[in-house]
């Protein structure tokens, strides 16, 4: 069985893939893009996709393997067994009776790509393929939803992926090279940095990969203070309005990890920002400072409290943390200013957001109040984030792959055995 137009649809994320037909509105499949052992003997096998996602899995202490690294296929063994899984469990398809839309990774080198190709046409057989980049999908998507908003078919793609953050300039469903701009962090390195957070104050957790993750995504969120909210967390143990425990799973009882008071997770956020007063009133006075004895915490669980917005901090400022790169503010700004000065008033006011690190709280608001100070007066600035920044690529995909000139887009498995990879790649150059 295949989708109304017989294209598969791959967005080949570091962190998640996501995989359907073309024309759909959602993709089928929306799995880890790994695999994972289960610690202990040889004999336990490896996960794969979305067998992570079963309600009795327990991914503590699991080995991973990933197919991507830094944002680029580098072990084809790996991706081999999760498209295996997806493709033919989940999606039920025959590659041999379908085309494939890929997105693959900007500047992706020649060696990887031919790899790619190895593994579409020879390892799977797809009748065809046509490669396509994440800015000019999530531009496609967004201007075929709402038109007016992108006067002049032109926006700034922000893509806050799981190894890189990217600044991307696009024109007329084209992305512009040449204005590209890329910082060496995203959700991994954000995941890495609570990992050791959490380490060094309570438990161990540098095996804990995807549980880290899941913390992360559930409870971190954006200040927009960040001194006062340090101010705040310097509050006693028990006052601390952004403490929240995280229970891990003990592999009995509960096999996944949650956080144990989402209440408590969400009543810093729906604070009012900046107003001392209301902070007085909800007991958040900024001179108490306290010490008392922390509460014991049992074996399965840890405590967050300034990790939570100190994390995503990172992206936008990096060089607080020691690492040696512009923030995600002047990163964009960079990029809008290798283009022509008729696009830059243009883009400013066409950003969107998309990729799984900007569905944290606040983030949009941040990146306002750090942008505006670096755009000239007389532009304007506006963001918008995609209403799912996860499925937004490949809901792009999923619209050209489902367009009358698709076909000729693709490169045929019978032209890729004729001329070989790097010729057939000249057809998807802009």
């Amino acid at each position: 069985m295949t989708g109304g137009s017989g294209v598969v649809v791959i967005d080949n994320g570091g962190g998640l893939l996501k995989a359907g037909f073309g024309g759909d509105q959602d993709p089928i499949a929306v799995v880890p893009n790994c695999m994972a052992k289960p610690p202990g003997g040889n004999t336990k096998k490896w996960l794969v996709a979305d067998q992570l996602q079963a309600d009795d899995v327990d991914v503590t202490g699991m080995t991973l393997k990933r197919p991507i690294d830094r944002g680029y296929l580098i072990n084809t063994e790996v991706q081999r067994e999760v498209w295996e899984r997806v493709v033919r469990n989940l999606l039920k398809v025959d590659p041999n009776n379908s085309s494939l839309l890929l997105v693959e990774p900007m500047f992706n080198p020649p060696a990887l790509q031919h790899a790619t190709d190895e593994l579409v046409f020879e390892e799977f057989g797809f009748k065809s393929l046509c490669v396509a980049d994440a800015p000019s999908l999530v531009h496609l998507y967004e201007a075929s939803r709402q038109p007016t908003l992108f006067r002049a078919q032109c926006s700034l793609v922000v893509d806050c992926g799981f190894s890189f953050t990217h600044a991307s300039p696009v024109l007329q469903n084209f992305t512009l090279n040449y204005g590209v701009r890329r910082m060496d962090l995203g959700g991994k390195a954000l995941t890495n940095y609570l990992k050791e957070l959490v380490s060094y104050r309570s438990l161990n957790v540098m095996d804990e990969t995807l549980l880290i993750d899941d913390a992360k995504e559930k409870l971190c969120f954006v200040s927009l203070d960040v001194p006062g909210d340090l101010r705040l967390a310097r509050l006693s143990f028990k006052d601390n309005p952004f403490r929240c425990s995280y229970i891990l799973p003990d592999g009995i009882t509960y096999k996944k990890g949650f956080v144990k008071d989402m209440d408590d997770a969400l009543r810093y956020c729906s604070l009012p920002l900046n107003e001392e007063s209301d902070r007085k009133d909800h007991g958040l006075e900024t001179n108490k400072f306290e010490d008392r004895k922390k509460p014991e915490l049992s074996q399965n669980e840890f405590v967050l409290t300034n990790e939570r917005f100190l994390v995503p901090e990172m992206l936008f400022h990096p060089i607080d943390l020691g690492i040696n790169q512009a923030g995600l503010a002047e990163c964009i700004v960079r990029a809008v200013q290798a283009c022509h000065p008729y696009l830059q008033p243009v883009l400013f006011e066409s950003i969107i957001l998309t990729g799984g690190s900007t569905l944290f709280p606040r983030f949009a608001e941040r990146l306002e109040r750090e942008l505006r100070p670096l755009v000239p007066d007389d532009y304007q600035v506006k963001i918008t984030r995609q209403e799912n920044p996860i499925l937004g690529v490949w809901r792009g995909g999923s619209i050209l792959a489902s367009s009358p000139d698709f076909e000729s887009m693709c490169v045929t498995k019978s032209e890729y055995e004729e001329m070989g990879s790097a010729r057939c790649r000249r057809r998807f150059f802009h």
